[in-house]
């Protein structure tokens, strides 16, 4: 049982107390480094548009990096799925941005060598990422293809010798603008099967230009990529992956990690919303005591409660090795569309100090759009579903 200084307002059914003794004593180091190093950090260059490079040296230092690969990183060993799925809702808890940022390097990027890369090119990248000496992204999504991207990829690659010439345009990557390895995906010209490539930073051709504008994760250098005659060595080509089966692996597990992030979201949210309906007065006393009040609370708390159970299960069925693209999408679905009612509950508790990042709940309002768009649409993510419980496809 969590002692009650340190369990989370939002955790009404106690889910913390599932981690181990050693697990739990992570997620809160975890708590405490995102308070004290990263959260004074977050609304300054959350409103100016900017990463703030600083984050690298103490997120090195915080040694959280490389936590689920056995073998890599600073505790050397793979951790349960809950453990990973806590601290993503944690970092997410204290912003949305900086959570992306981590779980692109972490996740999409790490994943993708671990699992589709070979022993030695695992041994090549994987400890300097783990270590965050080296920065990882993950170029995927492609201006003209989105959720079509399986069947659409514009981008190539042709075989020349030992090497492949990759030509085409990425756009949404984040991290791209600064990441020293970029896994980026391309459709072989000869075959038609999509593979992976580690593009490293500066190679000739490989040119990344931030997106400006956004009114979500801004902290976030998301970036259009465009490739010409990038010419990338053979070694370089994930050798484990040779069409968009693997992909889709990758996918399956990193989808289950942004229905975490959703989770963060929605706690951040309820959180300052909890906290601003005890202290802020209307009428005499504090608004907490009207009864609409409490009752946006109740449901938020209701609608966090549902996905953090769904989640834990999600995690059980990771570890057990029988979670299917299914269960993932569901998770995704589900929490992002809670997600997006929990925040704009918040928003409303807040009134017109909703719309103002001094307060914090405009930032996540803000960034769950963001959350609700990618690692698939809700549409896609429920069509996925819809096949499996019922044998037939809608997908056009």
């Amino acid at each position: 049982m969590t002692t009650l200084e340190d369990q989370l307002v939002a955790d009404f059914y106690d889910y913390e107390a599932l981690l181990s003794d050693d697990e739990r004593k992570l997620l809160l180091k975890a708590r405490t480094f995102l308070r004290d190093e990263v959260k004074p950090l977050v609304n300054e260059n959350w409103a100016a548009g900017t990463f703030p490079k600083e984050l690298i040296a103490k997120f090195r230092e915080s040694g959280l990096a490389g936590l689920p690969y056995e073998g890599y990183g600073e505790h050397r060993a793979a951790t349960s799925h809950l453990l990973t799925g806590m601290l993503a809702m944690e970092m997410s808890r204290t912003d949305a941005s900086v959570a992306t940022f981590f779980g692109v390097h972490n996740g999409l990027a790490m994943y993708s060598i671990h699992s589709g890369g070979s022993q030695e090119q695992r041994d090549r990248w994987l400890p300097e990422m783990a270590a965050m000496d080296k920065i990882g992204a993950f170029a995927m999504t492609e201006p003209l293809g989105g959720s079509d991207v399986a069947g659409g990829m514009r981008t190539t690659a042709k075989r020349d010798g030992d090497s492949w010439i990759l030509n085409g345009t990425k756009r949404w990557i984040g991290n791209a603008t600064f990441a020293d390895y970029v896994v980026v995906w391309a459709r072989d010209v000869d075959d038609d099967n999509v593979k992976g490539f580690v593009v490293e930073k500066n190679t000739p051709g490989f040119s990344p230009a931030k997106i400006e504008n956004k009114i979500a994760f801004r902290i976030v250098e998301n970036a259009e990529i465009t490739l010409t005659d990038v010419r990338v060595p053979e070694a370089n080509r994930l050798q484990g992956i040779d069409s968009f089966r693997g992909v889709a692996e990758i996918l399956r597990a990193t989808r289950g990690g942004v229905a975490w992030q959703a989770l963060g979201v929605m706690i951040g949210a309820y959180e300052l919303a909890l906290d601003y309906a005890k202290e802020r007065r209307q009428f005499g006393r504090p608004i907490a005591r009207f009864q609409l009040v409490q009752d946006l609370l109740v449901k938020s708390l209701g609608d966090i409660t549902a996905s953090w159970g769904l989640l834990v299960q999600l995690a059980r069925l990771q570890d057990a090795g029988v979670f299917k693209d299914e269960h993932s999408s569901l998770a995704k679905a589900f929490v992002t569309s809670r997600m997006r009612e929990v925040v704009s509950r918040a928003r409303e508790i807040f009134g017109g100090n909703g719309i103002v990042l001094d307060y914090d709940v405009a930032r996540f309002f803000a960034d769950a759009e963001a959350i609700y768009s990618f690692e698939g649409t809700r549409e896609m993510n429920t069509l996925i579903v819809g096949k499996a419980i019922t044998g037939q496809s809608a997908f056009v």
